[in-house]
């Protein structure tokens, strides 16, 4: 398939154009005119196109790109290495940040409930189709303890976990990928048991226990492999595309 034809696909799929975003979505870096080997991964890290050259891939699909709000405009040390390999080895650099995040079957906010087996009931932002966090119920009322054991289980990471003051079960749930602890105190307005996001800050501690809601920081590398991955499935599955995920390790 040509570039400009795997642009559109792309497009169409995540729909960039329906969410405000801190950077572009979309083709970053133009490489190779033919795309034959795509490589998925979270952040368009150096250990990552790196190895997409070992892999002989032509095109990287990430949810973490380049060019974000604020960003240093100047080429020069670890960015103009980057940047520099993607030249060098004509290799298409594609991002999608907020349309891989809320995707209704490929974003990381439905893949991460997918894995916890959470069922999703609509946004935790109201009346907003494109809502960046999302809320839903377990199938069964749990502990704390037992949601943080089960997280930590499906992520293969220690999470987290800071107990609701009253340390109450939990049924309903409130989740956003990545950094999202900010949607903690709208999730406690809602009377809604527990929030799952990437991060944490200072002051969540003191949300959860005071607004009473549990919260769990399962890690914002974490919580976003799945969108990344799913992609790839779905490119291979649905367009016979030659794609592999990558996951290149991160502890935060």
């Amino acid at each position: 398939m040509q570039r400009l034809q795997f642009q559109q696909l792309l497009n169409d799929l995540l729909q960039p154009d329906r969410i405000k975003d801190y950077c572009p979505n979309g083709l970053q870096v133009q490489g190779n005119d033919k795309i034959s080997k795509i490589i998925t991964g979270v952040t368009a890290s150096q250990a990552l196109l790196d190895a997409a050259v070992a892999k002989g891939a032509d095109t990287i699909i990430v949810h973490h790109g380049y060019f974000w709000k604020n960003e240093e405009y100047c080429l020069t040390g670890m960015k103009y290495n980057r940047i520099k390999t993607l030249l060098d080895n004509n290799i298409n650099l594609f991002a999608y940040h907020l349309p891989l995040d809320i995707h209704e079957e490929l974003g990381n906010n439905v893949q991460l409930a997918k894995l916890l087996n959470i069922n999703v009931t609509g946004p935790l932002e109201l009346g907003n189709p494109v809502s960046v966090s999302i809320q839903g119920e377990l199938q069964q009322e749990t502990t704390g303890e037992e949601l943080n054991a089960l997280i930590s289980s499906k992520l293969n990471r220690q999470s987290l976990h800071i107990s609701a003051g009253s340390n109450k079960p939990i049924k309903t749930v409130a989740w956003c990928t990545g950094g999202g602890q900010g949607y903690i105190e709208l999730a406690a307005q809602q009377g809604i048991d527990a929030f799952i996001t990437g991060e944490v800050s200072e002051q969540t501690t003191h949300v959860a226990k005071e607004m009473d809601i549990h919260f769990f920081a399962a890690g914002h590398h974490a919580t976003e492999r799945y969108g990344a991955k799913a992609l790839a499935e779905y490119l291979a599955a649905s367009h016979n595309f030659d794609v592999e995920f990558v996951d290149i390790d991160n502890p935060v």
